[in-house]
């Protein structure tokens, strides 16, 4: 389904007047294993839509707590393939959720973007994100992923203009995702009221759903957005859950679940 699984999902939640709940995890963290307990359990606590980071040694955009995650993985001995692996794994007991690979350059360029877009589509992932992608340097990869009917996610910062907007959206498709804070993920929190204006100039321009991430930290902060945006993103909370989770003697997984639970029934019903 690929990039239509993105696009039903948004519109049963506009149907319902819902704002999407988007979770972010990093595959491999601290297990693989783990990351398939934490993907299954994420659906069933209320994720609309799940993140799933592939580790790399220098992920600039991340703050601490993701760092730290993506240090664990790759210890654990995670590579892309494994990653991909799991998509499809988590594809067997889910047809409907749709699954977004994120990460940076690096290893999409060592894979080659056709086989990177194919690998995509085959193992039932449906959009990506790649930080540190600028839409010059993109067309290659865009080009792979239109041919494989994956979407390639943009991100659109505080600072983007008019004119940066515009080339940003240009072939974005599924959503795009708003940072609404600068700087890097879960240091610093978002403030609802300032991203309101933004969020509805990206939406005119794109002419998709917007879902707002880095920076949300609470379920109130979490209820504000959804206020705001077609979703919310939350990331380093679960992240930062997992590992204060570890090393535990009952399921690694169960404080990053009961937390998303808490965090998606903000989301589902702020507009209530």
């Amino acid at each position: 389904m690929t990039v239509a699984r993105i696009d039903a999902r948004f519109a049963k939640l506009k149907a319902e007047n819902k704002a999407a709940f988007v979770s972010y995890i990093m595959a491999g963290d601290p297990d693989l294993e783990t990351s398939f307990n934490v993907l299954k359990g994420l659906a069933e606590a209320g994720s609309d839509i799940i993140e799933l980071g592939f580790p790399f040694s220098d992920p600039m955009a991340e703050g601490p707590i993701i760092q730290l995650a993506a240090e664990r993985s790759l210890k654990a001995g995670t590579k892309i393939a494994q990653v991909f692996a799991l998509a499809s794994r988590f594809r067997e007991i889910d047809a409907d959720t749709p699954l977004i690979l994120m990460g940076y350059m690096n290893p999409v360029e060592n894979m080659g973007y056709p086989a990177f877009a194919r690998a995509c589509a085959d193992h039932g992932i449906d959009g990506v994100i790649v930080v540190d992608c600028p839409p010059e340097e993109a067309e290659g990869l865009t080009d792979a992923l239109d041919a494989a009917d994956v979407a390639l996610i943009r991100l659109i910062t505080p600072t983007s203009d008019e004119k940066r907007l515009k080339t940003l959206v240009k072939r974005t498709k599924g959503f795009v995702y708003y940072v609404s804070v600068a700087g890097v993920t879960g240091v610093k929190e978002a403030d609802a009221q300032g991203i309101a204006g933004a969020v509805k100039r990206v939406q005119e321009a794109a002419q998709l759903p917007v879902v707002v991430g880095f920076g949300i930290k609470t379920p109130e902060r979490a209820s504000e957005v959804a206020r705001i945006a077609d979703g919310a993103v939350v990331g380093s909370v679960l992240v930062d859950a997992l590992a204060k989770s570890l090393p535990g003697n009952s399921p690694i997984e169960a404080k990053v679940l009961e937390t998303a639970g808490i965090l998606a029934q903000a989301v589902h019903n702020a507009r209530n």
